[in-house]
């Protein structure tokens, strides 16, 4: 979820959670298992009729491991499951892979995994209660968890400079949904392959990172393309994110005179920027956090003469994601932490965001996805 909240390390491996802390529950002959786990009682404070208002608590549970095969083989796992335990309770299993690791030769894996993409969003996924909405696998391609994913990462290049690290993914019928389009054989899932490559720059603190998923289906194919930067060094953190995806030939603009229709694109595009601050006290660490996030979704318009008749529509511009956040995480110590954030949101009501940010209008057209939302918690986790 968010930076500095959950702990797990796979030393030379793949993912980084954001950890601090797991416990050590094996250790033996070249056998290493942690488990580590995390409860938030949180609460979001806002319009009543706004999509996740109120109850959001849950617990998860994870266990990491790896097996040393040979000098340079060793093989790893990961499992992980959350419970909500808020009004709107579900449970899912975020993760759950099993691979290789080749040393310089980089490691490999399959099943549910973090996209490939998700390496970059995660920059600015860091706020204390909201945040992460470029990683959403309906406007973004492999930019979330997703299911049947096959992983090739190599985080020394080979090697030769630890600086430098990039990763190759297919997904085999994962979470990869066209929000318009569903696929003729597969539904809401969808095959896709990306990369992603990021570059920590000498001993600056600065990392900067690249990707590039799609769909692999040439019908209503789907792409998306990432791009961020992030300044971690000493007490601050400052990162920015710009993504765009494109949605093939999902507007159909018609009829004409003579029965036809003309397609069109369209294209989501976003920002996410986000500056933090660790200040040490007496008892623990706060950390005040600063951001502004803004996606849109444009539709392509069009122009044509059929029968020296012109058609012309100028398609459409809204916002799918418009809010400055501003919170704190207090870490009273590694384990235990409080949170506070408020979402100044900047959705009007004619916005596509407003409009699936509200699950009840009660007389007011999307009235309730426009309104502010105070998010406060308590975090413990081991």
């Amino acid at each position: 979820m968010k930076r500095n909240l959950l702990a797990i390390a796979i030393p030379a491996l793949l993912v980084a959670a954001g950890a601090n802390a797991s416990i050590e529950v094996w250790n033996k002959d070249g056998n290493k298992v942690d488990f580590y786990g995390r409860v938030k009682a949180a609460n979001n404070i806002t319009d009543r009729g706004q999509v996740g208002e109120g109850d959001d608590t849950s617990a998860r549970l994870g266990m990491s491991g790896q097996t040393q095969i040979t000098d340079g083989i060793t093989g790893y796992g990961r499992w992980e499951y959350e419970a909500k335990a808020g009004k709107n309770s579900d449970n899912e299993v975020r993760y759950a892979f099993a691979g290789l690791n080749f040393g310089d030769f980089g490691s490999f894996d399959y099943g549910r995994n973090d996209g490939v993409l998700k390496a970059i969003t995660a920059y600015t996924d860091v706020l204390p209660q909201f945040g992460g909405d470029a990683a959403n696998n309906d406007w973004n391609v492999l930019s979330a968890r997703t299911k049947a994913v096959a992983t090739y990462r190599n985080n020394n290049f080979f090697g030769l400079t630890d600086d430098l690290s990039f990763a190759l993914q297919y997904a085999d019928n994962g979470d990869n949904s066209n929000q318009f389009k569903k696929d003729a054989i597969r539904g809401e899932s969808r095959e896709a392959w990306g990369a992603n490559v990021q570059w920590n720059i000498f001993d600056t603190g600065l990392t900067a990172g690249a990707g590039y998923a799609q769909t692999s289906t040439s019908d209503n194919r789907q792409s998306t393309w990432a791009s961020g930067i992030k300044y971690d060094n000493y007490n601050l953190y400052l990162a920015a994110n710009y993504f765009q995806s494109k949605f093939k030939d999902v507007i159909s603009y018609g009829p004409t005179h003579r029965g036809t229709y003309k397609n069109a694109d369209i294209k989501v595009r976003g920002f996410e920027l986000v500056a933090q601050y660790g200040i040490d006290l007496d008892v623990g660490r706060i950390t005040p956090s600063l951001a502004y996030v803004q996606h849109k979704a444009k539709g392509d318009g069009v122009n044509f003469v059929e029968d020296n008749i012109r058609y012309h529509n100028s398609g459409f511009n809204s916002a799918l994601a418009k809010y400055v956040s501003l919170g704190a995480t207090y870490d009273l110590n590694k384990n235990f932490s409080a949170i506070v954030e408020y979402k100044f949101n900047l959705l009007d009501r004619d916005d596509v965001g407003a409009a699936e940010n509200t699950k009840n209008h009660r007389g007011h057209k999307n009235k309730p996805g426009t309104k502010d939302v105070l998010g406060v918690g308590l975090i413990y986790q081991f």
